[in-house]
């Protein structure tokens, strides 16, 4: 039934309206993984959305849209009746932790589009659909796991969940709706393969979640500006390797090379090239390397610890951390590279791009600060950082015409505002601690310059304490004794999540 057919709706009462639209959903990077390394006991908190919501109130333009041309919405007719298709007063509930508990009101020309375009909807196929704050980050998935095996409800909903390997277990278990067979959705769409979530939870021809629009930026590499310019480099030179492409691993290491100095004289050092949670530092740097830990394939899923990308990605950052880490406090905990940042103790800090928003902890620093994407390695083509987005899914104890009207109805509530498809919300960005190159060219080249990868997804695979850790914990770690360690253990679970 789909497709071409939704690439739709241009609105009668739009005047020529700013440039205004989506971004992806947020959640953030210490939920989607940033938090490598151990928090210190008692300190743990659900983490909140990455200063964006899953539809963010933009207030800046990108790119200036058309204006409709038109009057009207396209109706999308129902072939049995050649009227539009009725969903019989279906209320739907988008679950997710972090939508207010009513509706704000629209605060600017494109909200209010927006707005217009969902009531047309709602009225014109007869259903009602809404976010709600039901459960919180923690239990998702449980939420999620509990409803289906018990056989669901009478309220419809459409389930956010976490980037976390209880999903993995919920698609072996058939808890989650086919979305392949729901011809209402074309994951062709632009709104789906910007973020490819449908990717990662997919197989044997399969596709168990989705997500729709752009996906936030995430590990890139923050620096101070006034550290680099004390050590005769030029801030916005950094920018400009990044656009012509020879922003690399050697060029990173040459600057920390100058910038890492005893600026007194007294034998000690006073200024250190970087410091960073490891665990992220450790994990974009394989993927900036071309390479991940856990792929996919035509077989499922594929151990790539041990491939020559990884290894040469492990043994770099490694020699990197040992020569150019900063050499935190003894009573400190691993959250100490975010006071050191802040404060200029170090010139480098790669970490996730939300960092810098409006409450985070990079929001406010001494210096002025610069945000670049990681430095690119020798097997790699081009810059990326790794995407990491709920997934919605529909519970597979819904009948498939249930399914079908509550995807239809998801779909209309997703798809971008017409008029305003073009743009790219970087508001939160733009309201943060960034500079304008920052915001212009890093965060726009993140949401487009992005991968997916797998092994939050196996179930029982430890990244953190087993591997990652290691590189903060121990400097005379061997990566090869490291690999060893842990390959067995590693291989029969990602044998074990293709079963």
């Amino acid at each position: 039934m789909k497709s071409k057919m939704f690439k739709k709706l241009m609105a009668a009462s739009l005047v020529a309206a700013m440039a205004v639209g989506m971004a992806g959903c947020g959640n953030t990077t210490t939920e989607g993984g940033a938090s490598t390394e151990p928090a210190p006991a008692g300190t743990e908190s659900a983490p909140a959305p990455a200063g964006t919501d899953s539809e963010p109130a933009p207030t800046d333009a990108t790119v200036e849209p058309e204006p409709p041309k038109d009057g009207g919405y396209t109706v999308i007719n129902d072939p049995a009746t050649g009227k539009p298709y009725d969903l019989g007063g279906m209320e739907i509930i988008i679950r997710n932790w972090w939508a207010p508990a009513e509706a704000p009101e629209p605060q600017n020309e494109y909200e209010e589009a927006r707005l217009e375009y969902r009531e047309w909807a709602m009225e014109t196929y007869n259903f009602t659909i809404k976010e709600a704050p039901m459960g919180d980050w923690g239990s998702a998935p449980q939420d999620f796991v509990d409803y289906v095996s018990t056989g669901g409800d009478e309220y419809n909903y459409v389930f956010t969940l976490r980037d976390d390997p209880a999903v993995t277990s919920g698609m072996a278990q058939g808890l989650m709706y086919d979305l392949s067979t729901l011809d209402c959705l074309d994951f062709t769409e632009t709104k789906f393969t910007a973020n490819k979530v449908h990717e990662l939870y997919a197989g044997d021809g399969k596709i168990y979640a989705m997500n729709a629009g752009n996906s936030e930026p995430r590990t890139g590499m923050w620096f101070n500006k006034r550290l680099l310019t004390e050590a005769g480099i030029d801030p916005e030179s950094i920018y400009d390797m990044q656009a012509d492409g020879t922003w690399t691993w050697d060029a990173w290491t040459d600057m920390m090379d100058k910038v890492q100095r005893d600026v007194n004289n007294d034998g000690v050092i006073d200024v250190y090239g970087m410091d960073a949670n490891y665990g992220v530092v450790v994990e974009q740097a394989v993927y900036s390397n071309g390479s991940e830990f856990v792929g996919l394939g035509s077989n499922g899923y594929e151990y790539k610890f041990e491939d020559p990308a990884t290894v040469e990605a492990l043994e770099w950052i490694h020699n990197v951390n040992k020569t150019y880490g900063l050499v935190r406090p003894a009573d400190t905990t691993w959250e100490y590279y975010k006071e050191a940042f802040v404060n200029g103790y170090c010139a480098f800090c790669p970490d996730q791009a939300y960092m810098g928003n409006p409450g985070q902890p990079f929001f406010e620093t001494t210096d002025e600060v610069g945000f670049v994407m990681f430095p690119k390695g020798p097997q790699a083509e081009d810059y990326t950082n790794c995407w990491t987005n709920n997934s919605l899914v529909i519970p597979a104890c819904y009948d498939a015409d249930r399914a079908w009207k509550v995807a239809f109805a998801w779909d209309l509530f997703s798809d971008p505002v017409p008029g305003y498809e073009d743009y790219i919300d970087l508001s939160a960005f733009r309201n943060g601690n960034f500079d304008a190159r920052g915001v212009d060219e890093t965060c726009l080249d993140m949401m487009s310059k992005g991968m997916v990868t797998y092994h939050a997804l196996i179930p029982n695979l430890d990244m953190g304490e087993p591997f990652l850790w290691k590189f903060s914990q121990s400097a005379d770690v061997v990566i090869s004794e490291l690999l060893e360690s842990n390959r067995d253990a590693y291989k029969a679970w990602v044998e074990e999540a293709n079963k």
